[in-house]
């Protein structure tokens, strides 16, 4: 007798294809996802550059078959980082100048530029990034030994946060300035009656102005040159903080042929050709441009005195800085950004420059709203307005490395009670119970683990001071996890899209070498990027 054994239908259909396809498959990973809970998983699935699912190492290996696995060995995985305020465009095109960064002398600048010059012997000399208060002399240099070098060849220098520069004496020729020369908002120093070749402010662009626009070429080896830098980084979108309309368009274009890969979020300059192109146009939004409000600037920087101080300097007396338009400007511009529902992002340092731009913002907002009119920086508070943020939903987006790169003379400036609300990061988060964590680069270094490190320590990269710095303004890992991811990405309307790996998100991840929510402090300037993806595709590394 002949036995017949039948099987089931659906189990031969089910047979090789009972699970789901997925691009990628993550697994034996500690994956925070920054989530409401901050929980983490040990698995993620991905397909079509979006998040399919979190989960166990078994759910996820059962439940899907990918065309793509990463093994993560254990290692950490963080949402890719976001950078709330830099200047991605202006970064990559100081990559083809000289860079200043770092020098310890006027004399180490000069050795600098001589060495540059030879390899770039044509055309205006361009640097950035001195800043005098790294010398053992800390006062503005005069340009005596700029004029003997480059008799016939303009150079313009410009201090490490762009509101200082010095210019030769061909350069402020060419521009036609002369001593007593005035500009509101800006000052042309001047000592013995000669003018020293120092500019501040709205000065800079007197010379600035003459430089030739940059090639489309030098414009996008730039972009692209930034990108690669900020891929190595962890950084998977850039908040790209004042930039003219016809970038953008550049940008647009090379993200569409997909050589620009980087997420950007810009803000256009206060300007009325950027003004005219945005009202045409309305918010601009593909899956990597993102242009939905303006760079606005209130003031100046602490460290060349520019930052408008409701009293006096401590180091300087009967000098108080100075805004950079006269109060009616920012009152017009708030006016027509509200009646047009655009978001208003407006750089202040000094504490009245923050208090002009608070009640400004306050007389437009009239109390809580999701506006999220953001203050760029929020560098010095008076103790009076800090509460104004949180009454009027004013985003205070701050660069955690301003603390520790200023530390060193910033008393100086401010004096000892009115430091006190300087860089006074976990004060402003109390306001609104989130704030976005940023950069400012090439100000500051492009590393999000310096900001991390500024943020959480409140130390430099020297590991100085040994006890921090203000540390009661620390903010602990989580909150500084998330001003890098989820708070960010809310700080630019984003936060549905991206900002934590959960469902439906976009697959923008970092595979980490160490884990910054459990390194030791001692550790955490050591992490490196392993690799990072974008829409879940590999941009940077093996």
């Amino acid at each position: 007798m002949r036995i017949i054994y039948t099987i089931p239908l659906f189990l031969l259909f089910s047979c090789g294809s009972s699970k789901e396809k997925a691009d990628l498959l993550v697994h034996n990973a500690t994956i925070y996802t920054v989530d409401s809970s901050f929980s983490t998983a040990a698995a993620m699935a991905i397909k079509d550059g979006k998040v399919l699912e979190t989960g166990s190492n078994e759910a996820l290996l059962a439940k899907y078959e990918a065309k793509d696995t990463l093994d993560a060995g254990g290692k950490s995985i963080y949402p890719g980082f976001i950078d709330a305020h830099a200047h991605f465009y202006s970064y990559g095109l100081g990559l083809q100048t000289a860079n200043l960064t770092g020098t310890d002398s006027w004399q180490a600048i000069i050795d600098t530029l001589r060495s540059f010059s030879q390899s770039h012997p044509d055309g205006w000399l361009i640097g950035r990034g001195w800043d005098q208060n790294d010398w053992t002399e800390k006062e503005f240099p005069d340009n005596e030994a700029l004029n003997t070098l480059f008799p016939d060849r303009p150079v313009l220098l410009s201090r490490i946060d762009g509101h200082a520069a010095i210019a030769n004496n061909k350069a402020l020729t060419m521009a036609g300035l002369k001593p007593g020369a005035t500009i509101t908002g800006g000052s042309i120093e001047v000592h013995n009656g000669k003018l020293t070749g120092i500019l501040v402010d709205n000065a800079i662009e007197l010379v600035g102005s003459l430089i030739p626009s940059p090639s489309s070429q030098q414009a996008k080896q730039g972009l692209l040159d930034a990108q690669q830098r900020c891929f190595a980084m962890g950084l998977t979108t850039i908040d790209d903080c004042g930039l003219h309309y016809s970038i953008t368009e550049l940008i647009d274009s090379l993200q569409k042929s997909g050589e620009l890969k980087m997420r950007l979020y810009v803000m256009l300059s206060d300007g009325k050709q950027n003004f005219d192109y945005l009202f045409a146009k309305g918010p601009i939004k593909t899956d990597r441009l993102h242009i939905n409000g303006f760079k606005v600037y209130a003031d100046g920087a602490l460290g060349s005195r520019g930052a408008c101080l409701l009293k006096p300097y401590s180091d300087k007396p009967n000098w108080s800085g100075f805004l950079l338009s006269e109060p009616a400007h920012f009152d017009s511009v708030a006016k027509i950004l509200y009646d047009k529902n655009f978001q208003m992002c407006t750089h202040a340092i000094g504490d009245s420059g923050n208090r002009t731009i608070l009640h400004t913002y306050a007389k437009y907002l009239q109390g809580k709203n999701d506006r999220r009119w953001r203050i760029e920086h929020a560098q010095v508070v008076n103790k009076e307005d800090f509460a104004l943020f949180g009454q009027y939903s004013i985003i205070p987006s701050v660069q955690p490395t301003h603390a520790t790169s200023d530390m060193y003379w910033a008393e100086q400036r401010l004096g000892p009670e009115r430091v006190r609300g300087a860089y006074a990061f976990n004060d402003l988060l109390k306001q609104n119970g989130w704030i976005p964590l940023g950069t400012d680069f090439p100000v500051e270094d492009i590393s999000p683990f310096k900001t991390f490190f500024a943020a959480v320590i409140r130390k430099d990269a020297k590991g100085w001071p040994a006890n921090g710095y203000q540390t009661e303004n620390a903010l602990t890992r989580e909150a500084a996890i998330r001003g890098m991811t989820i708070w960010a990405a809310r700080s630019n309307f984003e936060e549905k899209e991206k900002g934590s790996l959960e469902k439906g998100k976009l697959a923008d991840f970092i595979l980490l070498s160490d884990d910054l929510m459990k390194a030791e402090e001692g550790n955490l300037l050591k992490v490196k990027v392993e690799r990072t993806y974008v829409n879940g595709e590999k941009v940077f590394g093996l």
